[in-house]
């Protein structure tokens, strides 16, 4: 059975950094849950990053492929440094997904780590960019299909048709 990778916020699981969840309630999460298809994963705790924590955000023009090479850094307001609990987290996300023969992975959107489509600037003003969170990055770039919370139909579309051959 094909494993889905799935963030542990949208579990209810209280790990962001503000300390609290979000999680998502759709039928078909559910039935994975049910199907023992979930590997419940947050890369920021991962990382060593504890509850609650500053929010942080990818440097303003730079993105999770600059992060992920060492040219660029994710940083709290106060302007400290969390990249290697990012990255860390990120690489710790992969080894999780090798482990368990995720093929399919259901990500909080806009996060530095797992934001899919979008991530917040780099200014803390709520601003958000097109882009990919560090651990986001790294899974789609080994192989693993990666949607956010408000495409799980699609992940669903996705695991079947890799189920079917």
């Amino acid at each position: 059975m094909r494993k889905v990778l799935v963030s542990a916020c949208l579990m209810g699981r209280r790990v962001r950094y503000d300390g609290r969840a979000k999680p998502v309630g759709d039928d078909t999460v559910t039935r994975w849950r049910e199907e023992g298809r979930l590997v419940v994963h947050c890369p920021e705790i991962a990382g060593g990053l504890p509850v609650p924590r500053p929010p942080a955000e990818i440097e303003p023009g730079a993105d999770a492929a600059d992060v992920l090479a060492g040219r660029a850094r994710i940083r709290t307001p106060e302007g400290v440094d969390v990249t290697d609990h990012f990255v860390s987290g990120a690489r710790a996300a992969l080894a999780t997904a090798r482990t368990h023969g995720v093929v399919v992975a259901v990500l909080k959107e806009s996060s530095p780590s797992c934001g899919t489509s979008e991530v917040y600037d780099g200014a803390f003003e709520g601003r958000k960019v097109p882009g990919e969170g560090v651990t986001a990055h790294l899974l789609r770039e080994n192989g693993v299909a990666v949607f956010n919370e408000d495409e799980v139909a699609q992940a669903a579309e996705r695991l079947r048709a890799l189920e079917a051959g």
